[in-house]
């Protein structure tokens, strides 16, 4: 869509009471990140309270009409998504905003590729929006949906901020409140969690906290006069078919209403564990889902269904989290486990059904359950899409401990073209689904303690060893190979082999940042570098290409809070794993100081840390933590020259072995990664210039 061209939904397909809403885009650099904030306006083009404003400190509606859904790594960047229940948006809300807002200095020029897509609720994109003259704004409105004579159409509206979040929030009518940020305990760089397991740690309700301005830096520019309304929609290209220009009948600005919003009450695990009853150690807490020792795979996938879908009825922040990505509304859901249906000659069982009511109507899913490393076949996929398009469902739900990857789709299905009813495919990792609730428990709270307890006994079964639901714990049956073709240099370029490494590769890395990010409480995503346009199989084929050539994997991730990128290199023929953290140089500081104050704020760092100067053109001086502390002028340069920052280098030996065990590859992986950012990458705060932090309201942190 061109610039203020508008389209009815309606016209586009006839699902459209649930949608998604995608911001996207990439940085060459891969460093470039913004968040998504979402504005219910009413006729007065104002919201009717605070609450209308859905943001990172306040990410859902609790009739479930507005959800962000958080980031999701793409090809060339990342993509954020909402979801949007249109049938539940109250009947005074004439106009939904959709915007994202940068922070820490950085514009959206900064950015490339920004774009709006909307997608029905089988996930099938319905238009698409490119932001083209993005320069200083940091903040933009990149659409609307809106209200024509009961039919929701979307407008692309384009409109940019020099003010910031902050700036775009109170032109709409919300009042920002700047607050202390409470502390939060750290140990090990991590914020701190109960000092047992917290599995047997009873639960607590804390005190109301400010939704909005508690650390999140919304303070920038607070009074600079904002641009015109977006209402007044800018000249664009002629629409395509099917697209009018953008209507002028935009209600009149009102007057900005008053009061900070605070947000309700919720629980999360405390910080220190209650003191056990228990006489001695081998005393077991009672479970609500205990996980004796199975005899067939088949038993772990009927109790994992059965005990996941249980909780995810009766805790709704849970449910609605795992189900609001699938495009399924918000409203009464019930969950059910081996449903006959018939389906040719003998009837079929899928392992479970997922159904939601709202307003008299249904959304229904199959759920198909894989645990212990078992893959999904695609004939029992394929039966149960055919089973769901004649009975009218709208998905089919996969569950396993893979990790789907863009452009790899974990089983082939056959899609009837000539069929009215679509069904959408969608696949969850059992290590998102200990994600959700990690940070549900941890970090965001829930409604109650009753559904604390529930979401931490699900936590426990998914990580007891004998639950089977562990997810990627197998680098493939490539690995091997792989590995010894490297060592004695017989594999070459376009080795289908070396493909499935990397891709295996890949899902190890994004399960790496699932597993941080529920620890840390922040998004952590793998940052992908690749040129636009780049299709995901030239992507791979190419580092597949590169581990022939060097015999390493590398990869990135960002986390959230952060300027650094994170650095993980695996190489094959030394047997190393390599984590790394580059920094630039304070700007205007003397070099000595500079130096000293690095060494400071890397005392509690180990001392095998490897730090290298970073000279531009060249090596520069380089050694180990333990030398350098009591002489930190070795750092300098000799010949004086400008010191452009430092990289910071911890090595580990990798597992050989293709599984997760304690000598296996995924192992030393996940060991390499939690070491370096707890005893490194997080007391780098005094060093390097933070970005603004961006705390979220979580209650049970004092």
């Amino acid at each position: 869509m061109p610039k203020g061209a508008n389209i009815g939904l309606a016209s586009l397909s006839e699902d459209t009471g649930s949608v998604v809403v995608g911001l996207s885009w990439s940085s060459a650099a891969g460093d470039g990140d913004a968040d998504v904030s979402v504005l219910l306006l009413d006729g007065s083009g104002r919201v009717r309270s605070d609450a209308d404003f859905y943001f990172y400190n306040h990410p859902a509606a609790e009739d479930g009409s507005v959800q962000l859904l958080g980031k999701v790594p793409t090809e060339n960047g990342s993509e954020d998504r909402i979801g949007l229940d249109l049938t539940a948006i109250p009947a005074d809300v004439e106009r939904i905003l959709v915007a994202a807002s940068q922070y820490g200095g950085a514009s959206f020029g900064d950015l490339n590729d920004l774009r709006l897509t909307l997608s029905d609720r089988s996930g099938e994109a319905l238009l698409g929006f490119s932001i083209t003259d993005a320069t200083v704004e940091t903040a933009f409105i990149f659409g609307e949906l809106y209200r024509r004579h009961d039919e929701w159409k979307f407008r692309a509206v384009g409109q940019g901020y020099e003010t910031g979040l902050s700036g775009l929030a109170t032109d709409f009518g919300i009042d920002i409140a700047e607050e202390e940020e409470a502390a939060v305990p750290v140990v090990d760089g991590i914020p701190a969690q109960p000092t047992s397991s917290p599995h047997d740690a009873p639960v607590s309700v804390s005190g109301s906290v400010a939704g909005f301005g508690s650390g999140s830096g919304l303070s920038d520019a607070l009074s600079a006069p904002p641009p015109s309304s977006p209402g007044d929609a800018p000249a664009g290209s002629p629409a395509p078919s099917g697209v009018t220009a953008a209507e002028s009948d935009e209600p009149p600005a009102a007057g900005r209403r008053r009061g900070t919003r605070t947000a309700k009450k919720k629980v999360t695990l405390p910080r220190t564990a209650k003191k056990s009853l228990a006489e001695n150690d081998s005393w077991k807490p009672a479970r609500l889902f205990p996980v004796p020792s199975y005899k067939s795979d088949r038993e772990r996938e009927v109790r994992a269904t059965s005990v996941l879908l249980s909780v995810m009825a009766e805790v709704p922040e849970f449910g609605r989290r795992l189900t609001a990505g699938f495009g399924a509304p918000a409203g009464r859901m019930q969950t059910f486990t081996e449903v006959s249906l018939p389906h040719g000659d003998t009837p079929k069982r899928p392992d479970g059904v997922i159904r939601v009511e709202r307003a008299g109507k249904l959304w229904t899913a199959l759920v198909e359950t894989k645990t212990n490393g078992n893959p999904l076949k695609s004939e029992q996929v394929q039966n149960y899409m055919d089973i769901a398009a004649r009975r009218g469902y709208e998905a089919v739900v996969t569950l396993s401990n893979d990790v789907a990857l863009e452009g790899t789709p974990l089983v082939e299905v056959k899609t009837d073209g000539r069929r009215k009813h679509k069904v959408s495919l969608w696949h969850l990792s059992w290590a998102e689904v200990a994600h959700q609730a990690q940070m549900l428990i941890r970090h965001e709270g829930v409604g109650n303690a009753a559904h604390v307890w529930l979401l931490q006994e699900l936590l426990h079964y998914l990580q007891h060893e004998n639950s089977g639901c562990h997810g990627f714990q197998n680098m493939g049956a490539s690995w091997v190979p792989v590995r010894n073709g490297i060592d004695d240099e017989t594999l070459c370029q376009g080795d289908p082999r070396a493909v499935e490494v990397v891709e295996s590769w890949e899902r190890l890395i994004r399960q790496v940042c699932l597993r941080l990010g529920g620890e840390l409480g922040q998004k952590a995503l793998p940052v992908q570098r690749a040129q636009r346009g780049t299709d995901p199989k030239s992507r791979r084929a190419a580092l597949a290409d590169r581990l022939c050539e060097e015999g390493k994997l590398g990869a990135e991730l960002r986390i959230d809070g952060t300027q650094s990128v994170l650095s993980i290199t695996a190489d094959l023929r030394t047997g190393k794993i390599r984590t790394s953290v580059d920094l630039p140089a304070p700007a205007g500081g003397y070099p000595l100081a500079v130096a000293k104050r690095l060494v400071r704020a890397l005392e509690a760092a180990p001392a095998d840390l490897h730090v290298e100067t970073l000279v531009e053109g060249r090596t520069g001086p380089r050694g180990t933590l333990e030398r350098l502390r009591p002489e930190p002028g070795d750092l300098l340069p000799k010949d004086g020259a400008a010191m452009a920052g430092f990289r910071l280098s911890l090595f580990k030996g990798m597992g050989n072995t293709r599984g997760a065990a304690e000598s296996g590859f995924i192992r030393s992986v996940d060991d390499a990664v939690d070491r370096f950012y707890g005893s490194v990458v997080a007391h780098l705060g005094p060093f390097e210039q933070r970005r603004p932090s961006r705390a979220k309201a979580t209650a049970g942190t004092a």
